[in-house]
């Protein structure tokens, strides 16, 4: 089965992620196949560049060729990205000062970055 997360609660990079999902899939014994991971309000910190759990994060997506997204939104007000407020949706923002393999986007570039890997479950935490 192929999941994609959606960290929406406060703190679920640094609680889930971090100590549960984020083991496991560096031990390999997550069970699912992770195909994306898309962050929201202050879950976008731990994708700084330097972050330690970001850092990892990254690792283990390259790897397992895992979607790794921000909002936008979400990442233009914490000067996570390049571009306005009302770029955002329209897939001109980019992604600045984040761990190598971060994209920013909005549903619609979320939809089409998963098209081709489409998870069978959705899970926000």
């Amino acid at each position: 089965m192929k999941v994609a997360y959606v960290f929406r609660s406060d703190m679920a990079s640094t609680f889930q992620l971090a100590t549960m999902i984020l083991p496991q899939l560096e031990g390999d014994f997550h069970g699912v196949d992770v195909v994306g991971m898309f962050f929201f309000d202050d879950n976008t910190y731990c994708m700084r560049k330097g972050d330690p759990i970001g850092e990892r994060v990254s690792k283990i997506a390259k790897e397992k060729g895992i979607l790794l997204m921000l909002c936008d939104q979400c990442a233009v007000r914490r000067n996570l990205a390049k571009g306005t407020f009302e770029q955002c949706g329209t897939g001109e923002v980019e992604p600045k000062d984040t761990v190598e393999g971060v994209h920013v986007g909005c549903f619609p570039q979320l939809y089409k970055a998963l098209s081709g890997n489409m998870p069978d479950q959705v899970i926000t935490l």
